[in-house]
């Protein structure tokens, strides 16, 4: 059965009493807009989590990318405080993407918890264009009992990659060209790991911001990797649209490929480590 499960605006406004609804909305440019936004206006209920507080361990220069995973048993600790049972039916949000919402059901799926845990299929940009009503005051709740452990076996660390670099096909989720390394507006090195292909997360959607349907992204998926059957790897910038793709493939029925948490912004810590230019 897959992990990834999508709910509508529309469902969801039928079933908030029995939902636990977390706020994942973040920036880049803006650390802030998150908590910002969030005591501004969010779906009833919702508590909120921070990308780089909670979702994200502390950076070391020169050896961690720049949204490394949490300590797991603190972000346990987080759960637990803002209402997260071990059955608790749980749904994610962003402002509509999905990227911090996926990096946050990844997490989810690593401590453990892979039952009843949803992404809201568009975010808060769905909700609003439904109609739905919105609550502005930081919302409160009992402690949680959630116990986790976290799941090695998700994970691919840059020392088994680096020596094995053959062995995987590699899928960048950053944009064309980041990828090719055209541009770089986050890092200090450009381009991308050699042998990746260019998978961009953005794709994984419709033009109406919600995702395509399983069998579309299941024909995007296999002809991306164009039969090849080496195992998959999903990396990005930091560690946190690659989840958008992974998400995207268990809803295609594609099983749950590795992540390379540290993804580029790590990788590019070691000088030693290779780096392609170009669009291969």
């Amino acid at each position: 059965m897959s992990l990834a499960r999508l709910i509508t605006a529309q469902q969801l406004a039928g079933s908030l009493p029995q939902s636990l609804l977390i706020d994942c909305r973040f920036a880049l440019e803006d650390p802030s807009h998150g908590q910002r936004s969030y005591l501004e206006g969010h779906l009833p209920g919702a508590r909120f989590l921070d990308l780089e507080r909670d979702l994200s361990g502390p950076v070391e220069p020169g050896v961690t990318g720049r949204h490394p995973l949490p300590e797991p048993q603190r972000l346990i600790r987080r759960l637990r405080e803002i209402g997260v049972d071990n059955d608790s039916r749980i749904v994610l949000y962003d402002d509509g993407p999905g990227a911090f919402a996926a990096r946050a059901w990844w997490l989810l799926a690593w401590l453990g918890k892979r039952n009843d845990v949803y992404l809201l299929d568009g975010g808060l940009a769905a909700w609003r264009q439904a109609g739905l009503p919105l609550e502005a005051h930081e919302c409160s709740a009992e402690c949680g009992t959630f116990t986790g452990q976290p799941d090695p076996q998700m994970l691919i660390e840059a020392t088994e990659l680096a020596r094995q670099l053959a062995d995987f096909q590699l899928l960048d989720a950053r944009a064309q060209p980041r990828f090719r390394g055209d541009v770089e507006p986050l890092d200090p090195v450009a381009g991308h790991i050699p042998g990746a292909i260019c998978a961009p997360f953005s794709e994984n959607l419709g033009g109406d911001g919600r995702f395509l349907a399983p069998d579309q992204l299941r024909q995007r998926f296999l002809s991306i990797s164009d039969g090849d059957a080496r195992p998959l790897v999903a990396y990005c910038g930091s560690g946190v649209t690659a989840c958008h793709n992974l998400f995207a493939m268990s809803l295609a029925g594609l099983g749950l490929p590795r992540l390379y948490a540290g993804s580029w912004s790590e990788w590019i810590t070691d000088p030693a480590r290779p780096v392609a230019r170009g669009d291969s």
